[in-house]
């Protein structure tokens, strides 16, 4: 199946949309992946990948509200990815509310998982491709910090600082 992609302009620089066709998204794209600039394991433009703006107009629209502070749950068809565990992790992130954070604890018992998992969960976290509209952001350490980012802290610290959590 062939991606298609397209980079739109956000207030953390250039993002990178990857999807795949979907007979049931809006716009008929399911998003796969999300990607911030320099993001750590973000995707690239491949060969054979086909640049389509149309394909992205509805999470275009939906991720420009959500920077003007207008959105604060995304309404996108994501493509299949991950393990079992990955995708249960990234539910209970995307339970997360907008102008609320939890810890990377919270998420493991969420999930069921016991607190060895905690690490397991972090790295679950870590691979999620959807930057920004599966909210990873969202969780900190127990102590208040911010910890792991694949796009950087200071896009964590952004994102958190947009959405009313953290005082720029």
């Amino acid at each position: 199946m062939t991606s298609v992609y397209e980079i739109v302009d956000s207030p953390l620089g250039e993002l990178l949309l990857v999807g795949r066709a979907s007979a049931t998204a809006k716009g008929g794209t399911a998003l796969a992946s999300l990607s911030l600039p320099g993001q750590k394991g973000g995707a690239v433009v491949q060969d054979g990948w086909r640049r389509d703006p149309a394909a992205f107009e509805e999470i275009g629209r939906q991720l420009a509200s959500y920077f003007a502070g207008r959105l604060t749950r995304f309404d996108i068809e994501y493509a299949d990815a991950g393990t079992a565990f990955q995708r249960s992790v990234w539910r209970a992130v995307e339970d997360v509310p907008y102008g609320r954070t939890t810890t990377y604890g919270e998420i493991a018992a969420a999930v069921g998982t016991s607190a060895v998992g905690v690490r397991a969960v972090g790295t679950a976290i870590g691979r999620n491709p959807l930057l920004v509209v599966r909210p990873c952001h969202r969780v900190i350490g127990t102590d208040g910090a911010l910890r792991g980012y694949a796009g950087g802290l200071e896009s964590k610290a952004r994102l958190l600082g947009l959405e009313g959590v953290l005082v720029p």
